[in-house]
């Protein structure tokens, strides 16, 4: 019997970067450093270090790439960078130091954008992609190219500018819905397109997606853009990001994980992923939910009686991930829902959880 392909999903981490540019949140270099070092200790596949056009973030993004991406066995350490001579030279000055490093850039391609902030015409667009990308392949061989706002912009408009990324020599294209704008089924042919007219170009380009959650549908629309064919999903920890937020590393990861159907793994390791997120968390100042699939406080604690009484049998009764795989423990918790035999496991165990406000067991 033939064993079908398993494709391993790259997951391309953009915490230091658009996660950073969620409101209020600033990483010094210190914490990106300590980020960025989990994030490989964890098995990400490439860590968007930062966009160094600013000064601050250039010092953190270097040291990013010298003290975290040094090795042949090292993650990707990426910069992001505009379609613009003097952004590309920033960015490769600071992500140099990187023994694998990859040089991001983009352009607006939606009609709305290109008119109300770059001001250029269809053509100057396509012209300023094909220039950007051959200048940033002066530096590295890995050099990604972003069509922003793809989901809004005319399909085949948008096409032909990554065409024209593709025979500049971009490696991974990225479709970005910037705005949180697209549903799953819509996203899930969107990717199937770009695929089948990228491989045209380049059998070998990889397709990304990079969703955001304005509409709550940013793990789902990843999860869409894999069964299109995208092979490297943008994502941060904790979803953090821009307005409502990235898809979620933890979330994409998981229903990599569960998704069997989906045909693909992903290298993570999946019991430091908590871990991390409490790292975030603490370093941004922004509090995870505790409802927060896969890494909030009750992602795999019961109060209700009904539910105790399955997981007290076996956990699978109600979650379907397994909590010791994600650095955690199955919990139930003694409370007003709680059935005469959980109270019964949680009073026996003389375990006090302040957390809960009352008392708790892991099982």
């Amino acid at each position: 019997m033939e064993t079908k392909k398993v494709d391993c999903i790259k997951i391309f981490d953009t915490t230091l970067r658009d996660g950073e540019q969620s409101p209020g949140i600033s990483f010094n270099p210190d914490q990106k450093v300590e980020i960025a070092k989990q994030l490989a200790d964890i098995g990400v596949d490439i860590i968007e270090a930062g966009f160094p056009i600013n000064r601050m973030d250039f010092e953190a993004v270097k040291s990013v790439a010298s003290e975290v991406g040094k090795s042949a066995l090292s993650p990707v350490i990426c910069g992001l960078a505009r379609a613009e001579k003097g952004d590309i030279d920033i960015c490769w000055d600071a992500i140099s130091g990187a023994t694998r490093p990859r040089i991001h850039t983009f352009i607006s391609t939606s009609q709305v954008h290109m008119d109300e902030m770059l001001h250029k015409t269809p053509k100057e667009v396509i012209d300023i992609t094909a220039r950007s990308v051959a200048y940033a392949k002066n530096f590295t061989d890995d050099v990604e190219f972003s069509p922003m706002d793809a989901t809004r912009s005319d399909f085949d408009f948008m096409v032909q500018v990554v065409q024209a990324a593709i025979e500049a020599g971009a490696t991974t294209i990225n479709i970005p819905d910037t705005v949180g704008y697209s549903m799953p089924w819509d996203f899930e042919g969107l990717i199937k397109r770009v695929v089948e007219r990228a491989e045209r170009i380049n059998p070998r380009i990889v397709i990304s997606a990079h969703c955001h959650d304005d509409l709550g549908m940013a793990t789902a629309n990843s999860v869409a853009a894999i069964r299109g064919g995208a092979r490297q999903i943008e994502c941060t920890i904790n979803g953090i990001g821009e307005r409502a937020g990235n898809a979620a590393s933890e979330e994409v990861v998981a229903a990599i994980k569960v998704g069997g159907d989906l045909g693909v793994s992903s290298k993570i390791a999946t019991k430091g992923l908590l871990a991390i997120s409490k790292t975030v968390a603490d370093f941004s100042k922004y509090p995870v939910a505790y409802n927060k699939a896969v890494v909030g406080r009750n992602a795999f604690v019961h109060e209700s009686g009904i539910h105790q009484s399955g997981v007290l049998n076996d956990p699978n009764t109600y979650e379907v991930l397994d909590s010791k795989e994600f650095g955690t423990k199955t919990t139930i918790v003694a409370g007003k829902h709680s059935g005469k035999h959980g109270r019964q496991v949680v009073d026996e165990s003389g375990v006090i959880s302040q957390d809960f406000g009352g008392l708790a067991v892991s099982v």
